[in-house]
């Protein structure tokens, strides 16, 4: 467990950073800090492993003031990750992941065997092993930056704004990297973000800074996105917030509807009405693409399928949640969103019609509940 009571960071010039902040982060749970640029967020990750230094108020970690411990032993036992990985240059893959171990006291080959084990969990080929960072791209940078966090496997892992160097679609799979680790490691995480997309879908609790380094607001996701407690947090979260909520609604009963689909071959022969959408497959069953009259007559007449198609939009796989189900229908050019199984074979479409009234339903139903149990609920 790690404890805020009262604790305040000033600087020399006079700039409160953070203001009398009182938090509890249960163990093994994963807590992002969200605010804009300067509300203390980062300032106060960086303070429980002494990196810097409180100016009045209290940090323990189970139970113990910090203040009491040695910062270099305080710091070889919390894992820390940063933005850009902030690998040795100089070093291989393998002995980036090793120096914690190494610096603990392990020998340098009982390191590297531990070293390879730890790529290995954060999904890195050990091909990498004898490379040097600058041989990597920015996504295998900050896997390795993960796994040297991870590498003398402490119970506690911060985490500074760690994927927000690297391009949307790696950040993402950097995301359900993390989300699998956590669920398999249990560590005590505290992550540092400005992103509230990122924020929700990660924490377990988030706890969002305004400006002047006030705590606005620290509750589970989902309490953040439907009653936020203050103006600022209102703001911040964004007039979206609702959408983003859609995230925590099951979509379990979203029904699928069979699509029409095609290969290639099968063109010579397909016939599309005018506002007719036909989904192109691969060999395999895969998604590849959506045609409609207009791209199909384009296509006889000698233009490549990829000029013919228009993009499929996001993909749905059943068992996810409505918000992905909502925006696999509203991105798909022909309003239907394509449903795909954990192999990325097409298995349905979904109506985003449909997705709204089954919204309805659930809310009526929570409703229903709350009358029965004599409560209710303000959001604002």
């Amino acid at each position: 467990m790690i404890s805020f009571q009262n604790v305040t960071k000033q600087f020399p010039d006079g700039t409160t950073a953070v203001d009398s902040l009182d938090l509890t982060i249960e163990p093994e749970s994963f807590t992002v800090f969200v605010g804009p640029s300067g509300c203390g967020k980062t300032t106060s990750m960086r303070m429980i492993n002494r990196m810097i230094e409180p100016s009045s108020g209290t940090i323990t970690v189970d139970g113990k003031d910090i203040r009491g411990v040695d910062a270099v032993k305080l710091r070889l036992g919390i894992g820390y990750v940063i933005q850009s990985a902030g690998l040795l240059p100089h070093r291989t893959v393998v002995d980036n992941v090793a120096t914690v171990p190494v610096l603990r006291g392990d020998s340098r080959r009982e390191a590297r065997k531990a070293a390879l084990g730890v790529l290995e969990r954060v999904g890195l080929d050990l091909s990498l092993a004898n490379r040097y960072p600058a041989q990597l791209s920015g996504g295998q940078q900050q896997r390795v930056g993960v796994a040297r966090a991870l590498a003398a496997d402490p119970p506690i892992l911060l985490m500074d704004e760690p994927f927000s160097a690297v391009d949307p679609v790696v950040r993402e799979d950097l995301q359900a990297e993390m989300q699998r680790l956590q669920a398999d490691l249990k560590k005590t995480i505290v992550f540092v973000t400005h992103d509230i997309d990122e924020a929700v879908k990660l924490g377990d609790r988030v706890a969002v800074f305004g400006t002047g380094g006030r705590l606005q607001q620290y509750d589970d996701p989902q309490t953040v996105l439907a009653s936020p407690a203050t103006d600022f947090v209102a703001s911040f979260v964004g007039r979206d917030r609702g959408y983003r909520g859609l995230s925590f609604r099951t979509a379990a009963d979203v029904e699928l509807h069979p699509i029409r689909t095609a290969v290639e071959a099968e063109l010579t022969s397909l016939r599309l009405e005018h506002g007719e959408w036909v989904l192109m497959v691969t060999e395999n069953g895969a998604p590849d693409g959506w045609m409609d009259a207009g791209g199909l007559e384009a296509h006889r007449n000698g233009r490549s399928l990829h000029e013919c198609t228009s993009a499929g939009g996001s993909l749905f796989v059943p068992g996810g949640d409505l918000r992905q189900a909502l925006d696999a229908a509203i991105s798909s050019p022909s309003g239907i969103g394509v449903a795909v199984d954990k192999s990325g074979v097409v298995v349905g479409g979904v109506d985003a019609t449909e997705i709204i009234d089954l919204l309805a339903k659930q809310r009526k139903q929570e409703d229903r509940d709350r009358m029965s149990h004599g409560g209710g609920a303000q959001g604002r």
